[in-house]
């Protein structure tokens, strides 16, 4: 299994670039739920901080749209 990179747009990790597993369709997961947006300890508490897939760029480089932030454990 493949990695392919995303830049995250919009909430906490806003421009963030990071590898996510490649899915069967080739692109990033439908969804991602994010718990450390920069990979540090969270400012404030945890929190899981939800993204979802875009259509990739004329350059072919995808996007992960910011939908909401929930309280740990809510999103599972």
């Amino acid at each position: 299994m493949g990695e392919v990179s995303v830049r995250f747009i919009g909430g906490p990790a806003h421009d963030l670039v990071r590898a996510l597993p490649v899915g069967p369709d080739g692109g990033p997961p439908t969804r991602w739920i994010m718990r450390h947006p920069r990979g540090d300890e969270p400012v404030g508490g945890v929190a899981e901080h939800l993204y979802e897939r875009e259509q990739p760029d004329a350059t072919g480089a995808w996007t992960m749209r910011y939908v909401r932030t929930d309280p740990l454990g809510v999103s599972e």
